[in-house]
């Protein structure tokens, strides 16, 4: 019995050496490798301790490593190009589109205080002419106030820290920033909706026409004392319809969902690069809008009034539009057309 039990303890104590010793030779399969790095690192450490160089070396390199997490780019801890993108926002972007609209501002102020408002030339009729029916208002009131309030919110996000922060400190500053960024992310959907409205709202109104070469030509007669005739739009109307609302709408709109909505498996490198064609088109966008801004308020007498309350005086139809003028009083245009509707007294 004694002899047994012997043989039996020797039996079990070889199984636990052979176990240990396969375990020994063969690591888990779910442990990371050893890479070069881990290596390099601790070779580094008998000679440097406490130098990290080749572990973040490796780290900086963008390779995917190994990770647990499942995901696209889990496997990556630092992008390298994030660098190159934050250089590129907070400087050319940055730098020069800050002073591109100052000089569009100057611009502007410049040709108010040379030119001034361009007024009538005769005497308002009294008569008034229908110019924008109610919904075209409604649509157009509400692209302008969800463009002003991204423009806003993203000067100060883009300019903020240069411009605002040395000014108002950092607590005023980080509520206004929150404030911004929300703004942005929640407007931002529903201006890309109103611009397709838009779109459907005005796009029989501004297809190109014969009549426009010449209004380009003379640059509309800015610099003369007679405007060229236009239909109900003008040439600069049309560009800004289909190079602003159209164009530049659907560029920052696009990108903006891009940033907007990341929960799309959409790559870091993705969201940089929307975010770069973001900044430049807004910016683009916001430089034209300040024209228009202008060009629809105090840069044009009764501009301001056609679009408040949808009625323009006869006389300034006649020398701002006027082959639209023309086109109503000849009878071309249905008096009971939508948006187009004769001759009216404007409502009390």
């Amino acid at each position: 019995m004694l002899l047994l039990r012997s043989l039996g303890a020797l039996i079990f104590a070889a199984s636990l050496v052979f176990a240990a010793g396969s375990a020994a030779q063969t690591p888990p399969t779910d442990e990371p490798p050893v890479t070069d790095a881990a290596r390099a690192q601790a070779e580094r450490q008998a000679t440097q301790p406490l130098n990290n160089a080749p572990v973040w070396k490796e780290v900086r390199s963008g390779v995917p490593q190994f990770t647990s997490i499942p995901g696209r780019e889990t496997n990556v801890l630092i992008q390298p190009q994030g660098q190159t993108w934050r250089s590129f926002h907070n400087g050319e972007i940055s730098v020069y589109g800050g002073w591109a609209l100052v000089l569009v501002l100057l611009v502007i102020a410049s040709v108010y205080w040379i030119k001034g408002a361009i007024e009538l030339r005769h005497p308002p009729t009294g008569r008034k002419l229908l110019r924008f029916t109610l919904m075209d208002r409604v649509v157009h009131w509400t692209v302008a106030i969800c463009f002003v309030i991204l423009g806003i919110s993203g000067l100060i996000m883009l300019f903020g820290k240069s411009v605002l922060l040395p000014l108002i400190g950092y607590t005023l500053f980080s509520w206004l920033a929150m404030l911004a960024k929300n703004l942005h992310n929640f407007v931002g959907p529903l201006f890309a909706v109103s611009i397709v409205f838009m779109f459907l709202q005005f796009v029989r109104i501004n297809f190109p026409s014969r009549d426009d070469w010449q209004w380009i030509r003379h640059f509309g007669g800015m610099m003369s004392d007679h405007e060229i005739p236009s239909g109900k739009a003008n040439a600069l109307e049309k560009v800004w319809f289909w190079g602003g609302a159209c164009l530049l709408g659907i560029i920052v709109s696009a990108s903006g969902f891009v940033l907007d909505f990341p929960n799309f498996d959409q790559t870091r490198q993705t969201m940089q690069t929307a975010n770069i064609i973001h900044a430049i088109g807004a910016l683009i966008f916001i430089a034209g809008a300040l024209g228009h801004i202008y060009m629809g308020t105090i840069g044009v007498t009764g501009a301001y009034e056609a679009m408040r309350y949808g009625y323009v005086d006869e006389e300034w139809a006649k020398e701002h539009h006027e082959l639209w003028y023309n086109d109503i009083k000849a009878g071309k245009i249905p008096a009971d057309a939508e948006g187009d509707a004769g001759v009216r007294q404007k409502p009390a």
